[in-house]
């Protein structure tokens, strides 16, 4: 790994509290450069971030997708042009360490897509709720039913070759994006890997599944998703 241009992008929505800690244990060397992109916070996310040494966008407009989008406009200007891109959340649930066991498949030219799986890995108790749990055994079986493709978890900790990324012309601005990203890997034929990963109780509280709306929308969200690409 002579080198590789790997940009982190991390969304954030009111992540003051956890932000900070994760780009702190991101692995010195490995990235070039680390894009926050604050998404509507009300709260200190970009000063934390900033003084982190993150590179800070600003997304006015709430959705996870959306922020993603925001990243990848920004690192599609980058020169040279990137080879991996990792997305990984600000809540600290996720242990960025590991980060290089998700790249190191497609910097060896093993995978085109690396899901970091936290149902093939260790969680802590209580870091996923139960509807998170069925909700990702749902959609990951209907995955197998209707693109062939064998994926045990939509977790958000991932690495994707940037020209995949690309090539796949990611449209999602809300709770959809993990999903899509999957299912056009399928229909794509790239190729998909999966490595365990640790995750623990994130810091501060959920916006998606620490609601009622949240979980709904984001269940009702990920199943349109994935019929609509059917």
């Amino acid at each position: 790994m002579s080198d590789p241009r790997i940009y982190v992008i991390i969304p954030a929505f009111n992540e003051e509290n956890g932000v900070g800690q994760v780009l702190s244990e991101i692995p010195e060397g490995l990235v070039t450069e680390v894009v926050v992109v604050n998404n509507a916070s009300t709260d200190d996310t970009e000063r934390v971030a900033k003084a982190g040494g993150a590179t800070v966008l600003r997304e006015a407009v709430s959705g996870y997708g959306r922020a993603c989008l925001k990243g990848i406009a920004y690192v599609k200007e980058a020169t040279p042009t990137p080879e991996v891109i990792v997305f990984l959340d600000a809540d600290h649930s996720d242990y960025p360490e590991e980060m290089i066991d998700l790249v190191q498949p497609i910097l060896q030219d093993k995978a085109d897509i690396v899901i970091g799986s936290r149902v093939l890995g260790q969680k802590e108790t209580g870091s996923m709720t139960p509807q998170q749990i069925f909700g990702n055994w749902l959609a990951t079986r209907l995955l197998k039913l209707f693109y062939g493709v064998k994926f045990t978890d939509l977790g958000p900790f991932r690495a994707i070759r940037f020209s995949s990324l690309i090539e796949m012309n990611m449209q999602d601005k809300t709770y959809g994006w993990t999903v899509e990203m999957q299912l056009k890997a399928a229909k794509m034929k790239m190729r998909c890997l999966e490595v365990p990963v640790r995750y623990r109780k994130r810091i501060g509280f959920s916006k998606i599944s620490g609601t009622l709306k949240g979980t709904v929308l984001a269940g009702y969200k990920i199943l349109y998703t994935i019929f609509k690409y059917v």
